[in-house]
Order: structure tokens, then C-alpha cells, then sequence
């Protein structure tokens, strides 16, 4: 699956070739791939949005 908006570009996948199923997620724009489990996929459901905010600015990773 793949999702696109003005700011994101991401393949969704589910991967089974380590020791347990988890969503490959890879950045279309620079090919950066990052995998999360079910537990840190739970963790998201759980977080409240201005907990992940941190994450969400690009000036902290991908614009250095």
C-alpha cells in the first residue's frame, strides 16, 4: 500500500522475514526503510498526538 500527501510519500509492507511479522516502511522519496513491530504498531495506536510531535518535525532528522 502506499500513501501520499504534500509532505510524505511511504510504501507500507508487511514483512515476515525476521522472527516475527512487522510493517516495513520506506520513505519513496529517499528509499530510507524502518520496520515497526506490533508492539511499537500498539504503542502508536496508544500515544496521544502531541507525543509524537517531536517526530513529525523534519528539521530534527531528514532536512540536516
Amino acid at each position: 500500500m502506499q500513501l501520499r500527501s504534500e509532505f510524505a510519500h511511504v510504501r507500507l509492507e508487511l514483512d515476515t522475514s525476521g522472527n516475527g511479522p512487522r510493517l516495513r516502511i520506506e520513505d519513496l522519496k529517499t528509499g530510507k526503510v524502518g520496520y515497526l513491530d506490533p508492539l511499537e504498531l500498539e504503542c502508536l495506536a496508544w500515544a496521544k498526538h502531541r507525543e509524537l510531535e517531536p517526530l513529525l518535525d523534519p528539521s530534527s532528522t531528514r532536512w540536516r
